[in-house]
């Protein structure tokens, strides 16, 4: 869980929504007294006592690693993820968009994501030397070189782009790896069998910049859902990405990993976008 953010494609057509910033009003200048009389000596104030902080249950690493043993066993990985992330309009009033992604990864070198919803259309592809930002919209194309496995690729894609998914934990070759280096802790919740229409385990997780609840299915160790806020984001707001129609090992067609036409498109520079920022009220 590497960015701060949820940011769309390079090629989308963004809205960047700007928080008001309101100045504080003026105080009134204190009113002159004669100086107070020394106050008596008074004992040393003690320290609240300190709120216990969770720690990193066994409990808890157990369903995450049988989650990520899961997912690394895989050659190839599909499924549907409904991501749904929270901006500020200027006002202050949080506004929500969705996303829809199908994804599809084959390791260690190929990955596709297709993604509608809240704004314009993307496809992005990977094949293990080239990778493709594509709005089938406007007809435009990102084309950049790409490191040789995902894992890189996402991090380079990120770099230079600012393209992130909000997925990027369960698509690496060792999801717990990737999240284990700045775990803080990690506890389990408790079983709930309301999300995705199975019994899922319910896990919080927390690192310096993300504080994460996931569901993770009780047979099929697969995750479901997961809710992130992340603390050191001024907005404080809040995302939320579902997990469906889960296939591991299956056939996926060669061709599926490039495009013919977003390789045929105009090109624009694979570059952090440079967006106007539109107010709404």
């Amino acid at each position: 869980m590497r960015p701060s953010h949820t940011i769309r494609l390079a090629v989308a057509l963004a809205v960047v929504m700007a928080a008001a910033g309101t100045a504080g009003a003026q105080q009134p200048p204190a009113a002159v007294s004669p100086a107070p009389e020394p106050p008596a000596a008074q004992p040393p104030a003690t320290a609240p006592p300190t709120e216990p902080q969770p720690g990193i249950e066994p409990d808890a690493v157990a369903i995450l690693k049988a989650m990520s043993e899961k997912l690394a066993a895989a050659k190839t990985i599909s499924f549907t993820a409904v991501s749904t992330y929270e901006s500020p309009a200027v006002n202050g009033q949080p506004l929500y968009y969705t996303t829809v992604s199908q994804v599809t990864a084959e390791r260690p070198d190929k990955l596709r994501v297709m993604t509608p919803g809240d704004g314009p259309p993307t496809e992005f592809y990977y094949d293990g030397k080239t990778m493709i930002a594509y709005d089938p919209a406007v007809n435009l194309a990102a084309v950049a070189d790409a490191p040789p496995t995902i894992d890189a690729m996402v991090k380079a894609a990120y770099d230079k782009a600012a393209i992130y998914f909000p997925f990027v934990d369960f698509i690496v070759a060792d999801p717990y790896k990737d999240i284990e280096g700045s775990l803080k802790s990690a506890f389990f919740i408790g079983r709930s069998d309301a999300v995705g229409g199975i019994l899922t385990d319910m896990v919080a997780i927390a690192s310096d910049n993300v504080q994460a609840e996931l569901w993770i299915g009780v047979s099929d160790k697969l995750p479901s859902m997961m809710r992130a806020v992340y603390p050191k984001d001024p907005t404080k707001s809040r995302y939320e990405t579902e997990f469906s129609n889960w296939r591991l090992n299956g056939r996926v067609d060669p061709g599926a990993f490039a495009s013919a036409r977003a390789l045929k498109a105009p090109r624009i520079d694979f570059k952090i976008p440079e967006v106007a920022a539109q107010a709404k009220p």
